[in-house]
């Protein structure tokens, strides 16, 4: 006689890397960046669109969905509102009877929104795995490590800090702490003016060339105004005369995207495409920035693109997501929009962010789940906001 036995529910924990390729999970000494993977592939489920909708249907005004620019148009599809951080943040907060904002972005924008937002409302990131390769290029530990250098060197009293949108809530906080303000790639020349009439040095994070483009290109000064600080070597790799004598001291960041394009990029697009106008983000290095006709924030890509008689071309050095978005856009007005690089490149993690992920998201906070909801502590939020304050009132 065959005995037959109840199985009893097995009690199995999820490994961290099954959290982490699920998005509900952080790994935040990961190397992230870009991949080329060509093509984005297609939801595997043709169903996800339905379900989104139905979803984000049954939640209704609770809900409040933000989708960065650089994000998948299956994303944006169902975005209530779209553009770059700092708008984004502002939209959040301007929208109080929202339960939950759910940021499809990445952390550091998520954190930001949290920031901005009150307490009641619940900031949601589809995929805990969407950080930044800038953002993480500056800890709150190395921070403080190059603070005490600056004090060693006798210049941290006169040395303001100003830190690009593009940074943790960390570092946003060290910023506020030390009197500095937050800037983005659309006010960066004014953030620089007023932290000049605060002190005479400025400590810029976590982007070096959004700092050397603005203080060069933009204020005049030269390339030996400028120093690196590596955090990875000791007092930054610099002399302490090397730091008395700069007036901006960049650290060692970069934008993995916008890092990818070069000169060789510029001269080949204007070799392909004759009377093309090339136009850049200022995370771009140095060079590329110097070569093209014209550079700005992505809003102001946007607003050049729109702005454009029919009939122009436009090599446009930014995320490709956009890029492609923006070419599809303008097609129907007769203006040719292509990629800077040939190189096909997106954001690796912006991408992390895709429809299954907003999909499980929306469909677990219809059934009253709240699921990867980011927190920034009491403490922290308050320095980052006078940080923010501060570059809110920028003139």
């Amino acid at each position: 006689m065959r005995v037959v036995t109840t199985a009893q529910p097995l009690d199995v924990q999820p490994t961290p890397l099954a959290l982490l390729l699920l998005g509900r999970e952080a790994d935040p000494k990961s190397e992230r960046g870009v991949e080329c993977p060509g093509d984005l592939p297609s939801p595997s489920d043709p169903n996800l669109v339905a379900r989104a909708r139905a979803a984000k249907e049954k939640l209704g005004d609770k809900v409040f969905i933000l989708g960065h620019h650089y994000q998948r148009d299956e994303v944006i599809e169902f975005a209530d509102v779209t553009g770059d951080s700092f708008k984004l943040a502002k939209d959040a907060a301007a929208k109080p009877e929202a339960e939950y904002i759910v940021f499809c972005g990445v952390h550091f924008m998520a954190e930001s929104a949290d920031i901005l937002t009150s307490d009641d409302q619940k900031v949601v990131l589809p995929d805990l795995a969407a950080g930044c390769s800038m953002a993480d290029m500056a800890t709150a530990e190395q921070v403080a490590e190059c603070w005490d250098v600056l004090t060693e060197a006798g210049i941290a009293g006169t040395t303001v800090p100003v830190s690009y949108m593009n940074s943790s809530a960390d570092i946003k906080a060290f910023t506020g702490k030390h009197g500095g303000t937050i800037c983005t790639s659309s006010n960066a020349k004014k953030a620089l003016e007023w932290a000049f009439e605060q002190g005479e040095k400025i400590l810029f994070l976590p982007d070096q060339h959004l700092g050397r483009n603005t203080a060069v290109r933009d204020m005049g000064m030269s390339l030996d105004d400028c120093v690196l600080y590596n955090p990875h070597k000791p007092n930054g790799g610099l002399t302490v005369e090397q730091l008395r004598n700069a007036k901006m001291i960049l650290w060692r960041g970069h934008c993995s995207v916008h890092g990818r394009f070069s000169v060789d990029s510029v001269n080949d697009v204007r070799a392909r495409i004759p009377g093309v106008n090339v136009l850049v983000h200022p995370e771009c290095k140095h060079e590329v920035v110097a070569a093209a006709d014209y550079v700005g924030s992505t809003e102001y890509i946007i607003k050049a693109l729109e702005a454009a008689p029919a009939g122009s071309k436009w090599a446009i050095g930014t995320e490709l997501n956009l890029v492609r978005r923006l070419a599809n856009r303008f097609a129907a007005e007769d203006k040719e929009v292509v990629f800077l690089d040939k190189t096909v490149c997106f954001c690796s993690t912006m991408n992390r962010i895709d429809l299954p992920h907003l999909v499980w998201t929306l469909e677990s906070l219809a059934e009253g789940n709240l699921v990867n909801q980011i927190r920034v502590d009491k403490e922290t939020e308050s320095f980052a906001k006078l940080a923010l304050e501060r570059m809110l009132a920028l003139p």
